[in-house]
Parts: C-alpha cells; structure tokens; sequence
C-alpha cells in the first residue's frame, strides 16, 4: 500500500515520466501542484566540488542559464520551471532538487520569544509611549568587552555606537601611578576575539546588513564599547566601570553589560563587585552573565551573586535551560554590609534569557568566525560576512541588557531595584526546575514594560514567590574532602565517602583557590561507584581560569564511592585541592496524606515534586476530586511555560472571576499564551467558556485537556491540520480509528489526535470476538467528555512534562490522504524513558537516506554497544536499548547519519 501510493505521488509530480531517480524534497513536490511560474531550486549534483561543466551543460541544454553556482560545493541556486525540475530530476547527474525555502533566523526567535517584537509592533504600547515604539532611545549601554568593530554597518561609529574605547591596563607599560590609557574614537577594538561584536549586536544592532532581520533587542540606544584588544582581566574589567563612571554625565549611560566572570564565592569586597556597587549608587545598572559551568549547583559566577546587580543565565529558543548554564546552590542566601547598607544576597540568577545559536554580528576583520560551519549551513549566504552564531550565557547577558535599555526608555525615572523587580516579576516559569537554577524564570520584555506603563500586578503565578501546599521533603548534605594531589601517584589521589539507601543523587565539587581554581591546573574529578563505575567531570582543552569542575550522579548506588583527582594525561600540578560532595535524599511528603495506596500515587509524587501539580489549600490531593477549570490554569501556569499577560486595553475579558484568579485566567486564555509559541500567534491553552464568562469553578474534560496540553506545546497548526480527518491512535503500528469520535466537541478533534499520537493522554480500548472469528477485534474510544479527576491530571502531566522537554512533534500528515505520511524529522535526537529502567527507546531522524551507525558509550568513551550500523531511508527510527546488563550510571548514546552526528546521555537506574 506504501508503494502505491509512491507511486501514485509520483505519478501526479511527474506525469507521463518515469519515476524520478533524485531526491526531491517535499515542499518543493507540494509547491509543483500548484506553481504557474519559475521556483526558486537549490540543485545538488554528484560530487565534492563546485558544478563539473558538464553539470552547467545539463542546466544550459535545460534553458536554465541563470543563477548562482558555489565554487566549493556541487551546488547551485537556480529559477526553474516544473517541466525542467522534471527534467532534473531524472538526470542521473543529479543528487537532488530542494525549494528555496526562507529560513526562520535564532536571533529573529529569541526577540519573538521575550516579547521583544511584540512590543515593537503594539499600538497600545506605542500610544502609551507618547506615540513613539519602545526601542531604548535616550538611554546609553555600554559594552564592557573584548571591544567593538565599529566599522559594522550595524555597528557603526558615529550612528548608534557613540563611542569606541580602546583602554590599556597593561601594569608593565606605566611607569608612574598614573590612570588607564584610553584611546577614544577607534574603528575597530574587537581584534581578538569577536565576543563583543556580537554581544554589542544583541543589545542593539541596527541589522542594517540584513534588512531588520538582525536587529538586535534596543535599536533606539546609544552604544558604547569598552575593550582592551586583546585577552579580558579584572583590571580592563574594572577599567570599563571607571570609564563609564566618569563619562555618565557626558553620555547619559544607564546599563552596563558584563558577559564574563570567575568562579567561587561571592565576596562584597571582591573589586569587580566594589565597581558595580559604585555604578549602582550612580544608577547605572550592571548585568552580568551567570556563567557557562553548569549544569552543577554552585557554578554561579561570583560577579553576577551580588544584590545590586542582574544575573542572566541562558536558555535556548524553545524555552528551556541550556546545560551549559551556571547554576547558583539550593538556600544559600545571607546578609552583610557595604556601602552603608545591609544587603541580603541570594546565590541565584535572576532571570533567564536566550544564549543558544544566537545570530548576531560578527567581528569584520581580521577575527574569523567560531561557527563556520553553522553559519554557512543556516545562514543566507549573503549575511555570512556580516554575522555569526555564538551561545552562552554572555550571549543571554546583552539581551536582557537591552531589554533593561527597553524599560528605561518607558520610564527613565526607575532605578536599579525597580528595574531587577520588575524582570522578576514579570518572568515565565520554566518547568523542571527552581529558583537557585532558573530564577524567576525566563525573561519577558512585553510584560515588563507593560507593568511599568500600568503597574500591572504581574508575579502570583510565578513559582518562585509561591508558596506551595504539598512539598517533596529532602536533606542535603555536604561532605568535604581534601586531597593532596600529587600526579606522579599510580594509586591515593583519593577519598572515600558512605551512600545510604534511599539517596537520590550526589555531587562533587573542587572548590576555586589553589592552584586547580586559579590557574587552570588540568585535574580532572570523578566519581568512582562502589562497582567501579566512573563518572568524570571533564577536562576542558582550552583551559580557563577558574573554570568549576563539578560532576554529578542521579540514582547512585549505595555502598562505599570515591571521589578522586586526576590529570590530564597524567600530567598536572601538584597541590592540595578542597572540595566537597553533597549527598541528596529523599524523606517523605507534606501535604499528599490521602494518596497512599492510590494507583496514581507515584505519578502525583513526581507532578508535585516537579512543580506540575499542586495539594489543595485545605490539605491533601483530593486525587479522585474533578479538576476545576481554574486549577488548570494554575497548574499550566505553574508547570507548563505560560506567560503572564493581563489585556493592554486595560478591560478584563470575564465578569465570573475573584481579583486573586484575574491574572491566571487572563494569561492562559490570551494569544500567544504559550512561551513554546514564540511569534505569539496561537490561540490561549485553555479557551474560554463562552459570554464573557471563564467559569472557575467548570470541570475539565477530556478532549478541552487534549487542547491545553497541545497548546502548551505550542502546536496548535499540527492540531488544525488535523481537524475534520479522522480521529485514530496507533497500536503496535497499526491504526484503530476512535470509535466515539462523534463526541469530540468540533474544532477539538485535531487536538485529540496529536495528544493520543504523542502518548500525552491515553486511549481506552476494549476486545471482541466472535464465535467463529479466528482474532479478536480491538476497540478503541476516547471518551472525549468524561471528567477529569486530579489524579489523571497528575499522570497525564507528567506525560506532557516529557514531550516539552524533549520537543515532541507529531507526525505530518498527508494533504492527499488520511494515511499519515512520513513523520517530521526529529530536529535532535532523544530517548525515553530517561531515566530508566532496564530498556529505553532511543528516538532518531535521518534526513535523507544515508549510511547510518548508533553506538553507545560510558562515560569513559568506552564502547559499550553498537545498536546500529547499516544503511537507513530517511525518516524518524525508533530503537531499544536494553541496559539490563549495565551497571547503574550515565550512558551516552552517539547518532553518525552520513557525517551528521547527534548525542545525548541516557541515565540508567537499577
């Protein structure tokens, strides 16, 4: 039947012509039904080279004289009619034909996902700014970096970069106490690195070169630059807070963007911190990269711990934390004095914004680009020159350094706690994690101005000021270790440590100071399980100042572990390193006393400690109680990426709601509710009950549940394209149809079929059987208006949990038929379960047919298996990995399809 209806396809595509023998992709097949004039093809021949005249013949002797053709690729962009991309097509010269699609840029996403576009483009917020776009004009930020190359056109010395300063701190070039060097007015400062061109790039560059597509968040702001040339030290760091400090007046500076930093403790009287506490007295504000060592506790960078400054950690454009960004440690908070006031710190970030394939501007010359490969690959050729991709958390740093520049422009009078208040309150919770990992959550620069031109009353619904009625209890402990380390050793290096029954995970530390802190002494640390098994923090190549080395365990096995300190290849310094492990337990709940024994039980535990779910205010779960419609709300506030929103026009959109359920009610009904929708073009995830009424206190059914999780996914157009088709779900390959798809209410049965398709909310089946049948018949319903109790919104959720972790998509459906057509390509590889049990199911796409293997290492790099190695046809593969044999730890899983690798780690669990 696949074969077929190829062939049919085929036959349509390519009438009177035998089938074609290169690939041709399916936007291109789809635009051929209905084009009436020449596409835009990328045409790829056989080869490694650019076009063989013989190539260039084949196009001349089709009519196709036109184009571009790559001097180092066998590729060429040309304008084609059907009947030449026929032609093409059954050319055994070439490899295949594809739609010059436009492509949707990161850094376009990033501004879309904060609400950066938004506010540019909202009348409402215009009018309130005097007529004129929120866009940072008046206010001046400076770039405290590697230095600017102001010869960018978007960048350019003289428009929107103020000032260019090369500053000199050089101790070996002064012979008399005497102040920094400053050369003002200079092209191009960045001629080290590139970092700063493009973080410059992101706070506010004009994208001149791309026409908008890269502008960055605060186009209206003045910039000024402030590098040394060459390689960053605290003192050209400090050099630029002087700088800055000295010129406010003359330049009317208002923030100040740090994206680097240190590691360790945070010290008041460190000086970088006695530098942006001067600034802050003045009023500039300083925002400062949380660091890149994460995904450890306690990997915060020092800098970026102090009050009177903005931490930013980094997420990427689907709106997750990235691993690489710092974390700061779980109640480690204090007070102390300076400046003539008591502070009280928290080691934490503030807020999170976007730092993963950030597209911004690129140092001209004589840097190269970091990501060539990337920028080729995703990039307009014509924008290459001009702009390059770079993640961090410096790259998160100057977007919300701008989006700071957006909020003075709406109001030049707020100062520097108003402005880290209003970030706070106005952020988006990331589910999966708390406030010492993510802060308030991710940044939203629409509901942040939005509260400062109307003070709305943004911040209930965010889960770090919550104040929760069931909890998960757990007990940390750390145990320190010091350990004289001495390479020459073949055994020691070592310390011992106990790990109870009942632990959930652990994880060591080296604290900075000493050599390994400082320095950059190449050790590694480990972790040894009492089977032997090694978990390694790594040894970076390029080696940084004090780069943390931490590594951690979930699930670890009880018994006697070691942690242990080695070289790099055997080869380090001796010294005494200092660190500590911290052991994690489990014991017991608060708040679940009428759960026990409950078949849900394990799935309620998980939704709560994940921050899914919530215990009611008058005690206990109440499991078999209906879900409201307004404990919806809250929970997919709390636990599913919904922004908070309250209407601009200053009118509530229900008339049946108490003023404390104003803010939910209003968020998840509103468009673009869902940070997963970044364009903020979707509908709300829950819709409304019709005349103006939410009705709270409504039950949930079903099929409105199927909607609210697949829009906070952010897939409300594969649910649409999905509706008035029929309803099936699919068992063992096989499609059932539902049998009481009759009752879906209309409009919602795409929603049911995208949520049974990505296992986000079961199917009820049932089985017959004649006398005289020889198998039975399975049956399947869905029961689309059954009432949802709390209990099956704690395991439905869960579910829900893991396909917005992992990007769950569903499959394309085809435009021709109700058979479902090849599915998506996975856009990253992933496995599920993770953790797990014995046997996982590791998830793949090829993208096109190519020869394709699957291994699976320990953390070592040691082979463990080879689950594939054969020749695969482009589509998503599914495969079983059976870790029954393995010792409990981390597995890493490898993908190399035709020279395309994708990796990811596995944790199993005994």
């Amino acid at each position: 039947m696949k074969q077929l209806l190829t062939l049919v396809v085929a036959l349509v595509l390519f009438t009177g012509s035998a089938l074609a023998q290169a690939t041709v992709d399916k936007e291109l097949k789809q635009l051929l039904q209905t084009a009436t004039s020449p596409i835009e093809v990328v045409v790829t021949f056989h080869g490694d080279s650019s076009p063989t005249p013989a190539n260039l013949s084949l196009l001349n002797s089709l009519g196709i004289t036109s184009g571009v053709s790559f001097q180092t690729l066998p590729i060429a962009g040309v304008l084609a009619t059907a009947s030449q991309i026929d032609a093409l097509a059954k050319n055994e010269q070439v490899r295949s034909l594809y739609l010059n699609k436009k492509l949707i840029y990161y850094n376009y996403h990033d501004t879309h996902l904060t609400g950066v576009q938004r506010l540019r483009t909202d009348m409402e917020m215009t009018t309130k700014n005097g007529g004129l776009p929120v866009s940072g004009k008046g206010v001046t930020v400076v770039i405290n970096d590697s230095g600017i190359d102001g010869t960018h056109e978007d960048l350019k010395l003289g428009k929107n970069l103020k000032q260019n300063v090369l500053g000199t701190t050089n101790l070996n070039s002064f012979t008399t106490l005497a102040p920094p060097t400053w050369l003002e007015n200079v092209p191009n400062t960045d001629t080290n690195s590139g970092h700063g061109t493009h973080c410059a790039g992101t706070v506010g560059g004009l994208g001149t070169m791309s026409n908008g597509k890269y502008a960055g968040v605060a186009t209206g702001a003045d910039l000024i630059g402030y590098g040394s040339g060459g390689a960053l030290f605290i003192l050209d760091a400090i050099g630029g807070y002087d700088y800055a400090l000295i010129n406010q007046a003359r330049y009317g500076i208002r923030v100040i963007s740090n994206s680097w930093g240190s590691s360790g403790p945070f010290d008041p009287n460190n000086p970088v911190n006695v530098a942006s506490l001067k600034a802050y007295q003045h009023n500039i504000i300083s925002v400062f990269a949380a660091g890149n060592s994460g995904p450890g506790a306690d990997t915060h960078n020092p800098y970026a711990v102090a009050p009177w400054v903005i931490s930013v950690g980094a997420g990427d454009r689907y709106g997750r934390l990235a691993d690489f960004s710092s974390r700061g440690l779980k109640g480690d908070k204090g007070t102390f004095t300076a400046g003539g006031r008591t502070w009280t710190y928290e080691n934490r970030p503030t807020v999170v914004g976007p730092g993963v394939d950030v597209v911004s501007t690129r140092v001209l010359a004589p840097v190269s680009s970091l990501s060539v490969d990337m920028d080729a690959a995703e990039l307009d050729p014509a924008h290459v020159p001009f702009y390059t991709h770079m993640s961090g958390t410096s790259m998160a740093t100057p977007h919300v350094a701008g989006i700071v520049a957006l909020m003075l422009d709406a109001n030049p009078s707020l100062t520097a706690d108003q402005v880290k208040s209003i970030l706070e309150l106005t952020a988006t919770n990331i589910p999966g994690h708390e406030s010492w990992e993510i802060g308030a959550g991710y940044v939203n620069a629409y509901a942040a101005v939005d509260h400062i031109f109307r003070s709305t009353s943004f911040g209930s619904t965010l889960n770090i000021n919550r104040k929760f009625n069931s909890n998960i209890n757990s007990r940390e402990e750390r145990i320190p270790f010091s350990i004289n380390f001495d390479p020459i050793l073949t055994s020691g290096n070592s310390e011992t440590f106990e790990v109870t029954e009942g632990t959930t995970g652990i994880e060591a530390k080296i604290l900075a100071g000493g050599v390994s802190g400082e320095t950059g002494n190449p050790v590694n640390l480990s972790l040894i399980s009492p089977d032997g098994q090694e978990y390694r923090s790594g040894i970076y190549v390029a080696f940084t100042l004090y780069h943390d080395r931490t590594v951690a365990v979930a699930n670890p096995v009880p018994g006697t572990w070691t942690v242990k300190i080695s070289g790099l290849n055997g080869i380090a310094i001796p010294e005494k390193i200092d660190g500590y492990v911290t052991t994690k337990q489990m014991l017991g709940a608060t708040g679940l006393n009428d759960i026990a024994g409950h078949p849900a039980e394990a799935s309620i535990k998980l939704a709560v400690s994940a921050r899914l779910a919530d215990g009611l205010s008058g005690g206990g779960f109440k499991p078999d109680e209906p879900l409201k419609r307004i404990q919806l709300a809250d929970y997919l506030m709390m636990g599913q990426a919904v922004r908070q929103y309250m209407p601009t026009n200053g009118t509530s959109s229900f008339s049946d709601l108490k003023s404390d359920q104003l803010l939910l009610a209003e968020s998840v009904s509103a468009k673009g509710a869902a940070l997963r929708d970044r364009f903020h073009t979707n509908n709300g995830v829950i819709l409304a009950d019709g005349a103006g009424k939410f009705s709270p206190n409504g039950k949930v059914n079903r099929a409105s549940l199927a909607y609210s999780l697949v829009q906070s996914l952010g897939l409300q157009q594969e649910a649409l394209n999905r509706n008035g088709k029929a309803v099936t779900v699919n068992v063992d390959g096989k499609d059932y149809p539902i049998e009481d798809a009759k009752d879906i209410p209309a409009g919602l049965e795409g929603y049911v079929s995208v949520a049974l398709e990505l296992n986000l909310i079961n199917a009820y089946y049932s089985v017959t059987q004649g006398p005289y049948d020889l198998l039975p018949t399975l049956h399947a319903t869905f029961k689309p208006l059954q009432d949802v109790t709390r209990a099956d919104f704690a395991v439905v959720i869960t579910r829900t949990f893991t396909g917005w972790q992992t990007l769950a998509q569903p499959l394309v459906t085809s435009s021709t038929s109700e058979l479902k057509a090849e599915p998506a390509l996975w856009e990253k590889s992933f496995s599920y379960p993770n953790p797990f049990h014995g046997v996982t199911t590791i998830n793949y796409g090829v993208e096109k047919d190519a020869y394709v293997t699957v291994e699976v290492f320990d953390v070592l790099g040691n082979k463990v298996q080879t689950l594939v190695a054969e020749n695969m046809p482009a589509g998503n593969h599914s495969l079983k990995f059976d870790g029954s044999n393995l010792p409990s730890g981390t597995y890493i899983y490898r993908v190399n399809a035709n020279g395309k690798v994708s990796s990811n780690r596995m944790m199993l669990v005994h």
